[in-house]
This record gives structure tokens, C-alpha cells and sequence, in this order.
């Protein structure tokens, strides 16, 4: 097969990652070029403060360097400029005359800096900071000058300033507002940033409109529209950046802002794409990492035709790179309507931490002094997680107990928010190839590798994991020979990546067998109907409604058991099963243990008759499910009747119907202590007494049989309904794939079970869950199988 020409225009973060997303996902369907304006290799542009600070090298930030390009056989063409897009013939030109031809398009152009409109803004001496010349050039000329002019307080500015201030040049930043980074800071957090780099040698003047640039040939000066003026020998504009759209433009192609592109980044032109800091998408462009790296997985798999929710925004997070100043700023912080806020002050360590909060929910955050906390609030903003309950000094972790935050953290945990590594990615990572290094970690796992904010977290995590305290060495298994991730590993990629499908898991992951195994293929698929309940509507299977459901047999017939909910039957239904069979010839009816009728041996032909004539609700417990409830009518088998058995297994089997779990869940319901349905070794057994139900949990009559635990002692019917069925969700959310619940019991602790459902609005939050679960399993139409 032909290899399509894809031809990305723009060699910079975003274009570069989409297509290091592409590669993984089809690393053979595309004949790959890059053009490129600047005469380098795919480089971090945000680590260029740090460059102009010392603490780093061109070397360090270039992400792919030539071997990268050459492995893929990508062409790349280095300071060459496309100029003219025919999009009729898909053909491109640029600024040497070369003529390229496309089947596919991306634009990734990026931003432009920003010059203000000032007379004198064409002299000697006068920059913005966008590029590597860019830095280059100022470090040249604080060797020759002393005096430097910032003009914009916010991220970018505050990093030139800082950098020109190690370079020894006399730094003072102007800006027209009242107080630095006011779109990522409150007023205190901007003083107290003030502060500190007054401290460090920076001077500032606020509320300034520049006027015009001083001097003759070079900059002399700033002259501003209140009066006053300021030598300079360097003015830099970090006044802000606008998108590059020009060439979009010029082309034909939508814009507004920014290229304007749908929630899969294509533009208003089949087979060309943008991404980036030029994309505007649902009226929002973007300018830092987070948002553009998402924006390049989505695109990525649009390209490769795979399936995928689209790009629906991101919620964005800013950490100043400033050595020896720690700031952090996520979500919302001003005091909208609604909006409430809990703050922490320590004025003697010049520390401050503010959450914002929104119908209980975290939707801000900003943190001054210490930004260990930074990737726990920054998770809990993203899952929009209730902090209704939770004890507010809590909130504020790393201000009491001291040490690095890092080995608190959960190993699913996100360290590199950017690349998204978590915690026990990095570990894994350290312990396999005995990283010792940052940079190392960076090489292995990318993180760090984008905005290097969370460079402090891996070195305090590298410190643990190299300490005696370190205690995170477990024996993890693969799910199997198919891949060498861990289940966790795999559940963890899956929702990061936002894969939905089996093979798109496999290809995306680096299956070892495309095809899977007989134990991989059904654990992802169980695991894609968990984090997508519609995953199931859309598989193939019999199960159609409640009246249209068969589970096929061996020999290619069909099994039909007619719903009795709690064994309960009459003699109308008796009688038009009975009638069924004899229409059909189905020869093989059964009475089982649990006190069904199954009709075996049913013709797929006949399927759509019986299903007709029997007119009534079908049930469903083949495989890993909830199966049907035993119960024991205690009236009809001993004296010693505590309660109604058959009504509460009637209501449970109506709450469960039709749930897939990691495993067959088997229960029972016993009117009397006699324990007539067998309930203490069933995975859930509930026992009639004289003060109430006893739930038992984590039973097995298996080959070892196993007693089951007491859960709970509960008097009320509602609340035994309540506790199963949020006993049953939290299962399905948090077992592995084929573990038994007394093996989920063993590993999570009764005890930590107990916890969850006990707590009425956790238990009420998974009730939720499963309800939409099973209603979507339930009333969604979908196709038969095969």
C-alpha cells in the first residue's frame, strides 16, 4: 500500500507532537516532511528563560535531534519558509522556489511576538524573546551594556527579566497594570512575587503606557504617556504574542483570531489540519503546553482514523520559571458569583496557598512559596472531585510534616502534568534502568522534558526513591504475554490517552500480539465498558432489550430463561413457556439451582418467534455478571421465619439486572439464620435474624470454600438494598479484570470497604453510577451478533 504524504508545516512542540502521536499509532501509513522557518531541530521553546538564566544548553532542550528524524525517515527542511498553500492541486511553495505536493496538511505555525506600535520600535537594541536567536542576542548584548528594559509583567516577561538580571544587567520591567501575571494571580500572590524578585535585584513600574523609544540608531531610552522616562541600552517586548495565521489566511483558509478548527483540529479545507498556539477552537487559542500537546493526541488520531472523543478544551496551569521563586497558578481565582475561597497566609515564611471552590468542587488554585501540593490540587481540579466532606486543613497538605510530597503520593498519581507520567511510571522507570539523574528520568519518560516545572517533584522523588525510607518495591505482573504494562499500567493509559476500542488499546500500546489473547481481549473490554458505559451498546451480542436476550451455546444453539424474579413464576407463564417449547420443538427445559426455567437448545432462526411469543422479560447471567439471586422461602422450610426473603431478592435482582463485573458475582438470600439459600459462601449472602439482615461479603462454595465476612448488620430493607448495590459498584470500579471479590476484599481491606459505603454521600455517588450504568446497558438498542 502506497504511503500517503503528510507534510507538517511548522517544527516546533505542537506539530512535532502530533506527529510523535502518529508515528505510535500508524508508524507506517505516512511518507512524513517537515518545514521549518527556523534553522534548528524540534527545541522547548519554554525552557529558553532557562537558557537565558544558565541553568541549561540548547543541547539540553532540543527534544528530537537528528538520529529521531532520521529513524522515521522524515524529511525535514530547516530555515525554509512556506509561503503559498494551493489547496485545489494540494500543493505548497516556499520561499525557495520549492514546489511540494500533499495528501495531508497540518499547520503548525505558532505565535508571533508582539511589538508594540511605538516610534523608535525599529532601533538597535530593541527584541522580543520568542526564539533561540532571540536569546542569543541578549546575552550578547549584556556583555556590551548594562541597562535593560522588560516591557510586560506577566509569565514570559518576569523570565527575560530574571534572565538579563543574571546576565548582570540592570533589569526594571514595566507594565501597564497594577500587579504582575494578573491572569494567573490574585493581588496578594502578585505582591508577594513582587517581593521577592525586588529582593533579588529587580525593579518594577506599574501602571505604564510606553510612549516611544528613545535615542538615534540604538535604544537610549523609554519615554512613557504620563511624563517620566528611563535610560536603556536593551528594551525587550514581552508584550505578549499573536497567532501566525498569515499563510492560513492568505490560503483560503477560515480564520478569526486564530485558524479556526472544529473539535478534531480540521480547518474549513478537506486534508489540511492546524494545531497549536494558531488554532482557535470554541473561541479559546492557547499559548502553553498542556492545552497543545491534548490538542496534538486528538489530532493525531483523526489523521490515523481512529476513533476519539474530540478536543473539548483544557483547563490551564502556570508555573513561573524563575530559580529560587516558587509560584503555581491552575483554574479559576477571582471572586466570581458562586465562587468561594479558603486561603492559608504565612506572612513570616512568605508562603500562601489559595483554593477556589465552586458547588463543592475545586475549579482554582494558587500557590505561592511552596507548589509541592501543585499536581494533587491540579488532579483534583481535572476529575472535578467533591471537597464537600474533606477535612479543609487537608487541603493545605505540604504545610505541615515537612518533607517532599512526592512519597506521599498515590502511584497513579501525575508528576509531569505536560506528558502525563505518573509516579509509578517514573519509579518503574528509576528501578529498571538505575536512573540516577533528572535528565535521565527526563530521556527515559519525557517528564520534565516540556515546561520542567515539575523538575523539583522528580528530584525529591529520585532522593526517596534512593533513601532507606523507600518501600514502593512491588512485584508487578503484566496482564499477560501480550504486553509487558500492568493491568493498572494499561487502565491508566486507556483513560489518559482516551483509547476506545480493543484494537486501538492494542495498537496504541504496543501490543507485543496485534491480535491479543484469550486473557487480554475480554479484560480490555471489560475495562472499556467501565470507563465508557456506552462501550457495551456498541459491541456485537444478543442482548437487544429486556424481552430480546439468548446466550449461545456450544453447538451454535441458544439458551432463553424467562425472568422470575426471586424464582416467583405463575401459571399463565407456566403455561406459555410450555407452549413455546412444544411450538419450537425445544426439547431440553431445565429447572436450575437457582430457580430458573431455561429453555436450551433454541435454533438462532427460531430466536426472533420465541422471543415474540413469549412476550415477557428475559434474563441474562452468562459470564462475568450479576447472577440471579437464591433464595429460601423460610415460611415453607422451618418455624423459625425472621423475614421476607423473596421480596428483597426480587429487588436486588431488578437493581442488578444485566451488570457486567470483574467477575461472576453469585448471591443469596436466607429468610432465617438456617441459612437455607447457602448465603455465607456466596460472593454477597444476606441472612434474616431477629434484629435485622446480616451482609455477608467475600464468600465462595467453590472447590475451597470460603466463609464470608460480616459486612454489616442492617435493619432497614432500604438500606441492605443501598449497601449491596453500592457494595456491587465499587467492585466493578475497582477490582481487576477475572478477581473474585473475596481476592479484591483481601487486597483493598474490609475495613477500607466499609469506609466507602458508609459514608452517605460516597455511597449515593456510586448508587449514581450504577443506576446510569445499568439503564444504559438496559433500553440501548443494538445490533445482534454474528
Amino acid at each position: 500500500m502506497e504511503k500517503q504524504k503528510l507534510v507538517l508545516i511548522g517544527n516546533g512542540m505542537a506539530g512535532v507532537r502530533c506527529l510523535e502521536e502518529i508515528l505510535q499509532n500508524a508508524p507506517d501509513s505516512f511518507e512524513i516532511t517537515i518545514f521549518g522557518s527556523e534553522p534548528h531541530l524540534n527545541y522547548n521553546r519554554i525552557q529558553l528563560s532557562a537558557i537565558l538564566q544558565g541553568s541549561t544548553t540548547l543541547e539540553d532542550i532540543t527534544i528530537n535531534d537528528l538520529d529521531w528524524y532520521n529513524s522515521h525517515s522524515i524529511k525535514l527542511f530547516t530555515g525554509e519558509k512556506v509561503m503559498k498553500i494551493d489547496r485545489e492541486k494540494q500543493v505548497l511553495e516556499t520561499d525557495t522556489n520549492r514546489e511540494f505536493c500533499y495528501d495531508r496538511l497540518i499547520i503548525a505555525t505558532g505565535s508571533v511576538p508582539f511589538l508594540l506600535p511605538l516610534p523608535g520600535v525599529g532601533k538597535e537594541g530593541v527584541m522580543t524573546f520568542r526564539t533561540i536567536e532571540d536569546c542569543q542576542k541578549m546575552i550578547e548584548t549584556a556583555k556590551h551594556y548594562k541597562k535593560a528594559v522588560v516591557i510586560g509583567g506577566g509569565v514570559l516577561g518576569l523570565e527575560a527579566a530574571f534572565g538579563l538580571l543574571n546576565l548582570g544587567m540592570e533589569v526594571t520591567v514595566v507594565h501597564n497594570g497594577r500587579n504582575l501575571m494578573e491572569r494567573q494571580l490574585d493581588e496578594r500572590a502578585a505582591i508577594l512575587l513582587q517581593t521577592e524578585l525586588e529582593k533579588q535585584g529587580l525593579r518594577f513600574l506599574f501602571e505604564k503606557d510606553t510612549k516611544k523609544i528613545n535615542g538615534n540608531s540604538r535604544v537610549e531610552g523609554v519615554s512613557f504617556k504620563d511624563g517620566t522616562e528611563i535610560p536603556a541600552d536593551l528594551v525587550v517586548m514581552a508584550a505578549g504574542v499573536r497567532p501566525n495565521i498569515q499563510l492560513a489566511k492568505e490560503s483560503g483558509i477560515k480564520t478569526n483570531r486564530a485558524i479556526v478548527v472544529n473539535d478534531y483540529l480540521e480547518t474549513n479545507i478537506p486534508n489540511i489540519y492546524a494545531v497549536g498556539e494558531c488554532v482557535e477552537h470554541r473561541g479559546m487559542v492557547y499559548g502553553l503546553v498542556n492545552p497543545l500537546y491534548d490538542q496534538a493526541k486528538v489530532l493525531a488520531k483523526r489523521i490515523c482514523g481512529l476513533e476519539s472523543k474530540g478536543y473539548t478544551g483544557t483547563i490551564l496551569s502556570t508555573q513561573l520559571k524563575i530559580v529560587g521563586v516558587d509560584v503555581f497558578s491552575v483554574g479559576r481565582f477571582t471572586r466570581d458569583e458562586g465562587l468561594q475561597s479558603i486561603e492559608f497566609y504565612d506572612e513570616l515564611d512568605g508562603l500562601y496557598k489559595k483554593l477556589v471552590i465552586e458547588d463543592s468542587k475545586l475549579v482554582g488554585a494558587i500557590l505561592f512559596g511552596d507548589t509541592r501540593d501543585r499536581t494533587r490540587l491540579l488532579d483534583m481540579i481535572l476529575k472535578k472531585q467533591d471537597v464537600s466532606d474533606v477535612e479543609k486543613v487537608t487541603l493545605f497538605q505540604s504545610t505541615s510534616g515537612g518533607g517532599d510530597s512526592a512519597a506521599s503520593m498515590h502511584p497513579c498519581e501525575i508528576i509531569c502534568n505536560c506528558n502525563g507520567v505518573s509516579k509509578g511510571a517514573i519509579i518503574e522507570a528509576v528501578l529498571k534502568n538505575e536512573l540516577t539523574t533528572v535528565d535521565q528520568v527526563k530521556k527515559c519518560t519525557k517528564a520534565s522534558g516540556s515546561c520542567g516545572g515539575c523538575k523539583p517533584l522528580i528530584s525529591g522523588l529520585l532522593s526517596y526513591i534512593h533513601s532507606d525510607e523507600f518501600e514502593e518495591i512491588s512485584e508487578q505482573k503484566s496482564m499477560c504475554s501480550c504486553t509487558e504494562l500492568t493491568e493498572n499500567e494499561v487502565v491508566y493509559k486507556m483513560q489518559l490517552q482516551e483509547l476506545i476500542t480493543v484494537q486501538e488499546v492494542m495498537e496504541v500500546l504496543d501490543w507485543i500480539n496485534k491480535e491479543g489473547c484469550a486473557t487480554c481481549r475480554p479484560a480490555l473490554a471489560y475495562y472499556l465498558g467501565m470507563i465508557y458505559p456506552e462501550y457495551e451498546s456498541q459491541q456485537n451480542t444478543l442482548f437487544v432489550t429486556e424481552h430480546m436476550n439468548a446466550m449461545i451455546q456450544k453447538d451454535g444453539t441458544y439458551t432463553i430463561v424467562p425472568q422470575m424474579y426471586g424464582g416467583n413464576t405463575t401459571a399463565e407463564q407456566l403455561r406459555t413457556i410450555a407452549g413455546v417449547a412444544e411450538k419450537y420443538g425445544i426439547t431440553n427445559v431445565a429447572v436450575t439451582s437457582e430457580q430458573r426455567i431455561h429453555l436450551m437448545g433454541v435454533k438462532k432462526e427460531d430466536l426472533a418467534g420465541v422471543w415474540a411469543d413469549l412476550n415477557m422479560l428475559v434474563s441474562s447471567t452468562y459470564g462475568n455478571m450479576v447472577q440471579t439471586v437464591k433464595t429460601s422461602i423460610g415460611e415453607h422450610i422451618c418455624r423459625c421465619d425472621k423475614q421476607s426473603s423473596v421480596e428483597l431478592a426480587v429487588s436486588l435482582e431488578k437493581a442488578l439486572e444485566f451488570l457486567t463485573t470483574p467477575y461472576r458475582v453469585k448471591m443469596g438470600v436466607s429468610a432465617c439464620v438456617h441459612n437455607g439459600a447457602g448465603s455465607t459462601t456466596k460472593d454477597i449472602g444476606v441472612i434474616g435474624t431477629g434484629l435485622g439482615w446480616e451482609i455477608y461479603v467475600g464468600g465462595s462454595s467453590g472447590r475451597n470454600v470460603r466463609a464470608g465476612e460480616l459486612l454489616c448488620l442492617e435493619t432497614s430493607y432500604h438500606d441492605v438494598i443501598e449497601i449491596i448495590c453500592a457494595f456491587i459498584q465499587y467492585y466493578r470500579e475497582t477490582a481487576n479484570f477475572l478477581e473474585r471479590t473475596w481476592q479484591w476484599i483481601e487486597r483493598v481491606g474490609l475495613v477500607h470497604v466499609r469506609e466507602i459505603l458508609f459514608d452517605l454521600e460516597l455511597r449515593q455517588e456510586l448508587l449514581l453510577r450504577l443506576e446510569k450504568d445499568s439503564l444504559l446497558r438496559k433500553h440501548t438498542s443494538i445490533k445482534s451478533s454474528r
